[in-house]
């Protein structure tokens, strides 16, 4: 369990954040600020500032001219977003007199892998960069994960900026400061924390995402509310209709809130020591395993976060934690947001693959396994020695309802 100091850390629902987010009237941009010490930083969430980027990450570096004559930023990216995205931040920066190169590389999972941090060193070291070039991932997670990695191991580290560009992206992995790849054998499990030096948020973005991706991302949203935030909850659930059209003000308000509130977790735990941080993988215990049983690629992360969250609520009510309401309340927004509970085909999973796979899991202890479970809405704990005979019920459970 949660030692009291994480349970009262946790209990957002009764307090107002830590660090209240900044909005600036005159643009409708809102500011969260990460406080950090001296890895502080700032998430600016704004609409139509992507052509503008220079401007910000001129406020945030502090990067001296390469022996060329210019300041020297790598734009890291990959190739669905090249064109409409990553183009328009080299352009800015070059605009404003950097010397800016662009790596564009494979859209997908498999992108993050150690096979594509070699190809981003190779890429580095031909432009003989250093200490003070700046590294500017522009895409999504997968981007933002794996170019972060290469920022914090090349020379050492070097600064980098992160440029979410899907709602996924936005709420969860730029903020935080975890990067890191893929192994064959399990998901994220070789990375650092190293934190940007700056985060541009540009929701305007959204408006063109593909609907599986902007729902995947809803996923993670929605994890906030249940982990931390009762009354964010119930704002999503009143606001399922802008949700689904994607209303500029609504989704500002909410990857705003999103990135408050995992702000305020990483201010407490950066480095994830005191199991206060774990809190933020409710749910992904499971969907790491249907990720990795299932073929990276085949669910997208938010949407096996989806499913992941129902398998581990309905955990939680079998170990009597939670009522069976609430689980079925996070399932009906779930639906009504257009995201997957089940397993698309569950029974193509052995069961024992699966427990197996979960061993593999970062909270696992003296193999034995943690899940993060609530005990009501807007709060979870971290619970040990979970009996695996409970875990093969509920996976048991699911797949005789298909």
């Amino acid at each position: 369990m949660l030692s009291e100091l994480c349970r009262r850390t946790l209990q957002h629902s009764d307090r107002a954040p830590v660090n209240p987010t900044t909005t600036n009237p005159s643009t409708d941009s809102q500011i969260v600020h990460v406080n950090l010490a001296d890895r502080s930083y700032d998430i600016v969430v704004a609409s139509g500032e992507l052509p503008h980027a220079a401007r910000l990450i001129e406020s945030w570096s502090k990067a001296r001219k390469h022996k060329t004559g210019s300041r020297l930023a790598l734009v890291v990216t990959d190739v669905n977003v090249l064109e409409t995205h990553a183009v328009q931040v080299a352009q800015s920066l070059r605009e404003a007199g950097w010397r800016c190169e662009v790596e564009a590389l494979p859209a997908g999972e498999t992108t993050k892998s150690l096979e594509q941090a070699n190809r981003l060193y190779d890429r580095l070291i031909d432009l003989q960069a250093d200490r003070h070039t700046l590294v500017v991932a522009v895409g999504g997670g997968v981007i933002g994960d794996l170019a972060g990695f290469v920022a914090a191991t090349y020379a050492r580290g070097i600064p980098f900026v992160q440029i979410p560009t899907t709602l996924l992206s936005q709420v969860d992995s730029s903020v935080g400061g975890k990067v890191g790849v893929n192994h064959p054998r399990a998901k994220n499990m070789i990375g650092a924390f190293y934190q940007p030096m700056g985060v541009l948020i540009d929701t305007s973005l959204l408006e063109t995402l593909p609907d599986r991706e902007y729902r995947a991302g809803l996923a993670e949203v929605i994890k906030y509310g249940v982990i931390l935030d009762a009354p964010f909850f119930e704002y999503l659930e009143t606001h399922v209709s802008e949700l689904n059209r994607r209303i500029p003000g609504v989704l500002r308000h909410v990857v705003a809130r999103s990135c408050r509130l995992k702000a305020d977790v990483v201010e407490q735990d950066e480095f994830e020591r005191t199991g206060l941080r774990a809190m933020l993988n409710y749910g992904h215990t499971f969907a790491h395993a249907f990720e990795a049983l299932c073929g990276y690629g085949e669910l997208l992360h938010g949407e096996a976060v989806a499913i992941g969250m129902i398998y581990a609520s309905r955990l939680a009510d079998r170990l009597g934690r939670i009522p069976a309401e609430l689980t079925a309340r996070q399932e009906q927004l779930l639906k009504l947001l257009s995201l997957p509970v089940r397993l698309p085909h569950p029974k193509a999973l052995a069961i024992d693959s699966l427990l197996a796979r979960m061993q593999l899991d970062k909270k696992t202890v003296g193999g034995k396994l943690r899940f993060v479970l609530p005990s009501r809405l807007g709060h979870v704990e971290l619970v040990d020695g979970v009996p695996p005979a409970e875990v093969t019920a509920v996976l048991s459970e699911f797949q005789e309802r298909t």
